[in-house]
């Protein structure tokens, strides 16, 4: 009998040696990190080279540490632009990740939202955002600009909206925590009028960039015929000799001639093979 009791009390120890030895490994084991992923249009999703699966991702569970996101957009229409970003996963915390793409990064935008752990019984926000000094309003009140950050805020949900002139704004719900302060970077896509205006300011910078100067070259026949249009088909309205100047008044972007003006308040096209175009000299005044 007292070896049958034994041999029980025995059994019961490596029971409860099992049961303790499996709570402690859990206990000390790393826990998980939470990512949540959503973007417009749907995309693929890489995390550290790996492919994760394709928007939206709803709380996937990933190793805690440093992790390079990226996402490729479905788009068969129009070609968007991929995005990239590095965030550091935190045990038991989700991180999340809300991506609008666009055909330019200029014209795409979203935001980043992670947690990190500060002193217990403490709450606080930090605000990032791309371009700086954005204007920040929580749940509709204008609290400052970015970089923002406070800690005289609730454990509560809010609501962000971060704006800059020139750019699309962006609206967001967060969840404040109690013993963590939440980052916040928020990438602003420049609205449509603004990316218009940048496309105008470059084709004007182009056509100015084709102003200069340009020289006749010698020909066969000793002179350069300018015509009406900037083709051998136009008409011949006068004639320009080798090694004269002029000043170009415009470029045809099909045919590359050059329009000058050959006689005062006269002007016609000269044929591009037959002329060097250089720079204008920049004056002093220009300069100063």
């Amino acid at each position: 009998m007292r070896k049958i009791i034994t041999i029980v009390l025995i059994l019961l120890g490596l029971v409860l040696l099992a049961v303790a030895a499996f709570f402690l490994i859990g206990y000390f084991r790393p826990k998980t990190a939470g990512v949540i992923i959503n973007t417009n249009p749907a995309s693929l999703v890489f995390v550290n080279g790996e492919e994760l699966g394709r928007t939206p991702v709803d709380n996937k569970m990933l190793e805690p540490g440093e992790a390079i996101i990226k996402l490729i957009p479905e788009s068969f229409e129009t070609p968007l632009t991929p995005y990239e970003t590095k965030i550091d996963l935190v045990p038991g915390i989700q991180t999340a990740i809300k991506w609008d793409f666009g055909e330019t990064p200029d014209a795409s935008g979203g935001e980043v939202i992670s947690y990190e752990k500060i002193d217990k019984g403490d709450t606080a926000i930090a605000i990032i955002s791309i371009p700086d000094t954005a204007q920040v309003a929580i749940d509709g009140q204008v609290k400052g600009f970015t970089p923002f950050k406070t800690s005289s805020i609730t454990q509560d949900k809010h609501t962000i909206i971060v704006s800059f002139e020139g750019f699309v704004e962006r609206m967001f719900d967060v969840q404040l925590r109690e013993g963590y302060k939440l980052t916040v970077v928020v990438d602003l896509a420049k609205s449509k009028e603004a990316v218009q205006e940048e496309i105008e300011e470059e084709i004007e910078e182009e056509i100015e960039e084709e102003k200069g100067t340009v020289k006749i070259l010698s020909t066969s026949v000793g002179f350069l015929r300018v015509r009406s249009e900037p083709s051998t088909l136009g008409e011949e309205v006068g004639r320009v000799e080798p090694g004269e100047t002029y000043e170009v008044l415009e470029t045809d972007e099909t045919t590359g001639w050059y329009k000058i003006e050959y006689e005062e308040s006269e002007e016609g096209w000269i044929s591009n093979q037959y002329a060097e175009i250089f720079p204008t000299p920049t004056t002093q005044a220009e300069t100063n």
